[in-house]
């Protein structure tokens, strides 16, 4: 409507615009001085006028020094008669040139038609604009259920292939036949084998699903179609089926080609479990995928592939064989594969010599592919604001703390006791994660306010976990309660700061009980979660013990704690004199980095 309106204004304006064009050039015509006939006659009489043109009921007068004069006269006399009927003699009128001009022409005829054109062009205007209106509504009506997929044309896809994905090496291996199929499929038809239809790439998120898709287009050279789950699902009934319908047409259309869709999760969950019942059109959209899936000929060259993080959630009919019968796992990437997704990211970003990337890696233990572009990323934000030509390890390692726990906040000023509060709080996790045998080692110390924290001690292994022993997580817990222990031991006083030091430990030794079996309890689990499809997170357990083991798994978890409490507690009295040389650096430098640690405690 408002295309419209727009429309119509400018119709109104190039009216108006005409109008004062034709008036303008009207008005140069008049360029004569107006007279009466008094004046014509008395000049006339003297012998002044060279040429007298008379149109219509205007004489325009030119006298003999070029002086040009207009009369109006009534039409229906002529010039004669009315110099007669003011006393001229019949010699002086036979000596006038006179000259009769007839009206022609394009600016006669414009003048004549325009007052009674332009209404009725200005009202053609605005219903032709109108039916154009009205007609590109049919249109986008008709074009409602037609899918929104982006198509990437073959020759494009080849800018990204396995070569622009660092690690997942087990995920390309898979994937490679894939490309060996899309580019000659009559090597497998030949010995009857048939090609998965369908290919799930699962991993958490970042991790590169989609990358790896685009990867494999690229490295066949087809076309790709990119389109989300969530972009099926409409308000209105039918549309994501007909969506679907489309996709699937297109793509056979331009086959050999890959069909992405992406987050499916979005579209293809458990059906019956949604709050509109169980036939929405959430899974009409899902049935229709299923069916078009399914209904694919032997030779049509098409691979489905789809990625989400949440495969427990899908509907077991997407799962079976011959639909997508092949799941490829994206793990998060071990410390080698961070080491040359950091190389990738790194190129054509100027970077000093001293920098190491694998002491990056090292840092980055848990982190996914989009977290170590963001840190990259970060570095050289850091770099330019800091007026730098290149960028150094520092900010590579700051861009890695403000990634895990957010930005400085050097502006948050603490106070000197606070300031003090809180080096003795982090000295406490920094020394009994140094002391105890299984802990992770230290990498840095700072009490520079950073996210939330007013503080902080960084922890990391030194090579990627798979698996955490009982006595690892013993001692995380003694290391979680070291700022506590230190606040109730030394200072004599506990304050808020150990508020989220106590709910990890509280949750981690409850886990220790109630998941891993770490606890006298015995070889067994407790609670069962159950999830409501339809949210898609968890928001009841159900409890399948008694009110007794219900005790005693509190009991197990303060004996836990206690433990740890104990452990942190011995080892800050035996050592409080690296407790008080840690707090002295730390007020004096705010932030000690693993090297400067290690020598301050290796100190005599």
């Amino acid at each position: 409507m408002s295309n419209l309106l727009k429309k119509f204004s400018l119709i109104i304006l190039l009216f108006f615009v005409l109008i004062a064009l034709f008036g303008a050039y009207s008005s140069s015509r008049q360029t004569t001085k107006p007279v009466g006939l008094d004046v014509l006659v008395a000049n006339i009489e003297q012998g002044k006028v060279e040429k007298a043109i008379v149109s219509n009921n205007t004489i325009e007068v030119t006298l003999k020094d070029g002086t040009r004069e207009t009369v109006t006269k009534e039409p229906t006399e002529s010039l004669p008669t009315l110099l007669k009927d003011y006393g001229v003699s019949a010699e002086i009128i036979k000596q006038l040139p006179i000259e009769v001009a007839s009206e022609g022409g394009w600016i006669f005829w414009l003048s004549a038609v325009i007052p009674f054109l332009m209404p009725l062009l200005l009202f053609g205007l605005l219903i032709y604009f109108m039916m154009r209106q009205v007609q590109g509504m049919n249109n986008r009506a008709l074009t409602f259920g037609q899918s929104g997929a982006r198509e990437i044309p073959g020759e494009h896809t080849d800018k990204i292939n396995f070569a622009s994905v660092a690690g997942a090496k087990e995920a390309k291996a898979e994937l490679l036949e894939i490309v060996e199929f899309l580019k000659s499929p009559q090597k497998f038809q030949a010995v009857g084998a048939k090609i998965p239809k369908g290919v799930l790439l699962l991993g958490a998120p970042g991790t590169g699903k989609t990358l790896m898709a685009r990867a494999v287009a690229g490295e066949a050279g087809v076309p790709f179609f990119h389109i989300s789950g969530s972009e099926f699902v409409e308000m209105f009934v039918g549309v994501g089926a007909s969506r679907v319908r489309d996709l699937f047409r297109r793509a056979k259309k331009t086959a050999p080609c890959i069909v992405f869709i992406d987050e499916i999760d979005a579209v293809g969950r458990q059906r019956g479990a949604g709050l509109g019942g169980s036939h929405d059109e959430r899974e009409q959209t899902l049935n229709q995928i299923l069916v078009e899936m399914d209904g694919f000929e032997p030779n049509t060259n098409v691979i489905v592939m789809a990625a989400t993080n949440r495969p427990d959630v899908l509907d077991q009919a997407l799962l079976r064989p011959g639909r997508f019968d092949r799941r490829v796992t994206i793990d998060l990437p071990d410390i080698n594969d961070r080491e040359e997704i950091l190389k990738i990211h790194a190129v054509g970003k100027p970077m000093a010599k001293n920098v190491s990337l694998r002491r990056i890696a090292e840092r980055t233990p848990g982190f996914s592919g989009a977290d170590l572009a963001n840190i990259i990323n970060e570095a050289a934000i850091l770099t330019v604001r800091r007026n730098k030509k290149q960028i150094e390890q520092p900010e590579f390692f700051e861009s890695v703390e403000k990634v895990m726990l957010g930005p400085e906040r050097r502006s948050h000023i603490l106070s000197e006791k606070e300031k003090r509060i809180t080096a003795y709080h982090e000295a406490g996790h920094a020394l009994v994660a140094h002391t105890l045998p299984h802990a992770d080692p230290v990498h840095k110390v700072s009490i520079i306010s950073r996210g939330q924290a007013a503080g902080y001690t960084l922890k990391l292994p030194e090579q990627d976990k798979h698996f955490h022993s009982r006595s690892e997580f013993i001692d995380d817990l003694a290391v979680m309660l070291g700022g506590y222990t230190v606040e109730k031991e030394v200072l004599g006083e506990i304050t808020t700061g150990a508020a989220n030091d106590l709910k990890q430990a509280t949750r981690l030794a409850r886990r220790l009980v109630t998941e891993f079996g770490m606890s006298s309890l015995g070889p067994r689990t407790f609670g069962e979660k159950e999830e409501m499809i339809f949210l898609g997170r968890e928001i009841t357990e159900q409890r399948d013990y008694s009110e007794a083991v219900a005790a005693a798994i509190d009991k197990e978890v303060g004996s836990f704690l206690k433990r740890a409490q104990i452990m942190a507690k011995k080892v800050i009295l035996d050592k409080k004199h690296l407790l008080e040389r840690i707090v002295g650096q730390l007020l004096k430098k705010e932030t000690l980095e693993r090297e400067e640690f290690e020598a301050l405690l290796s100190a005599t």
